[in-house]
């Protein structure tokens, strides 16, 4: 059974109306955030705040970028070229980074947000575009992403620390891909749904839409924010992990 995990939600998803009370209900019972760039949601003061939020807190911080999408939050593809690619995640992780750094703090890792995570995590070209900004900006960055995807496979051939990401609320196919929202089932989020997947997770196997029980490696769990009773989630979650004497750490 895994002793250490890292517990980590999309945080600063506001875009013009900054809500500080449902991100800093999570804050406490996480121990990295993922801040929204502003190609999907995230204005420059949501941004400025929600890192404030998270250096009250002690949780470590990670950028967030998406497909410029604001109307559809990031979750539609995008033919973007290599070139417009690398420039639209140059652009959002230099900026997350030094607006963390202006405010005291520093950035831990950079998690690619919905349709573009979904779609490195098997097109290479796509993943190749992600890691190649990121190096730029720092060689040595951590990338959160699906264990064995092309995003994983991509980031450690360049040099960047990839750590396995899994989620808490939602549904796995039988490839080990995310069920689409579109669908019936795809978020989890009734609490003994949520807990019965930790407690799978915990054991290196997750129980898909198919009814089957396939390994998986998991390093960090991801909670999302928008997610309906998603402060009561991040709690019951916490105290499971600490009921488990598992530490909950980003480190």
């Amino acid at each position: 059974m895994i002793k250490k995990i890292d517990l980590n939600c999309d945080l600063g998803e506001f875009y013009g109306m900054y809500d500080e009370r449902r991100d800093s209900k999570i804050m406490p019972y996480i121990s990295s955030c993922n801040i929204a760039c502003g190609f999907h949601s995230g204005d420059p003061v949501t941004i400025s705040k929600t890192i404030e939020l998270a250096l009250e807190h002690e949780v470590a911080i990670g950028a967030h970028p998406s497909y410029p999408d604001l109307q559809g939050f990031g979750r539609r593809i995008m033919n973007l070229s290599a070139e417009e690619l690398e420039a639209c995640i140059l652009y959002q992780v230099s900026a997350l980074k030094g607006m963390t750094e202006s405010l005291g703090g520093k950035l831990h890792h950079v998690k690619p947000h919905g349709a573009l995570y979904n779609h490195a995590a098997k097109d290479e070209d796509v993943a190749l575009g992600i890691a190649k900004a990121i190096v730029q900006i720092q060689k040595d960055m951590m990338i959160y992403a699906p264990a064995e995807s092309k995003l994983a496979e991509v980031a450690k051939d360049v040099g960047l620390e990839v750590r396995s990401e899994v989620f808490a609320d939602r549904q796995y196919e039988d490839d080990l891909s995310l069920r689409s929202r579109s669908l019936e089932g795809a978020v989890l989020h009734k609490k003994k749904s949520v807990l019965k997947q930790m407690a799978s997770f915990l054991d290196g196997v997750v129980h898909t839409q198919g009814g089957l029980d396939l390994p998986i490696t998991a390093e960090t769990v991801c909670l999302h924010s928008d997610t309906e009773g998603a402060a009561e989630l991040a709690k019951e979650i916490h105290d499971f992990l600490e009921k488990h004497e598992v530490e909950i750490t980003s480190a």
